[in-house]
This record gives C-alpha cells, structure tokens and sequence, in this order.
C-alpha cells in the first residue's frame, strides 16, 4: 500500500518536471515572439520602448533636465535687517507665507527667524 503511494508521487513528481517544462519552453517562445507581435525590429527595440513606457528606472527618480528645473536657489542669508523686517511684518499681521514672499526667504527660513524672536506660540 506505501509502495503503491509511493511510485503514485514519483509519477506525479515527473509529470509535474514535464508540465514545468513545457511551460518553461512555451513561455521562452511568447516572450521571444513579442517584439514581432508589436512592430519591433529586435529585442533591443522593444526592451527601450517598454522602459521608456514603464516612466522610471529600477525604483529611482527620473533624472529632469536642468532646463526644466531651472537655476538651484542660493542659500538665504538672514541678517539683522531681514530679521527686523520679519519682525515689523509680524506686527503687521501679515501671513508667513506674505513675509517669506516680502523679504525674499522661504517659509521654514521666516518660521526660524519668528522662533528666535519669540513670536511664535508655543503648543499646548
């Protein structure tokens, strides 16, 4: 009754080898006949078209030209005059965003410079 099983296993174990097989060989041949299916020339062809296709490469960000990034913004220098003028336009009522766009700065640089102040409510 083993034995019997046994031999059962081993007969599906190899008709199982073969069926992989054959899946292996069929797949080979869809994947090589692709390109020809689309209108490629060759395989080189058509690995470029789906690369350019899938957007990315390998995970990383898509290098954009420096054209369209434009220039890389300087580094700001905060100095007394610009922190007197964060400080005038605080009083003033004006937005964080207003200031930053006013004194030429970004926002996190006009929320740095309103904490050293001591303009800025601390959080509950």
């Amino acid at each position: 009754m083993v034995f019997d099983k046994l031999k059962e296993l081993e007969a599906a174990r190899a008709k199982v080898a073969a069926l992989e097989q054959a899946v292996a060989a069929d797949l080979r041949a869809e994947l090589a006949g692709l390109p020809a299916r689309y209108g490629f020339e060759n395989v080189q062809a058509f690995l470029k078209a789906v690369r350019t296709a899938g957007g990315s490469r390998r995970g990383r960000r898509a290098a954009t030209p420096s054209a369209k990034r434009g220039p890389r913004r300087k580094r700001a220098t905060v100095t007394d005059a610009t922190r007197a003028e964060v400080k005038k336009l605080v009083e003033e009522g004006k937005t964080g965003g207003e200031i930053a766009k006013a004194v030429g700065v970004s926002l996190p640089t006009v929320q740095n410079i309103k904490k050293s102040l001591g303009l800025v409510k601390k959080r509950k």
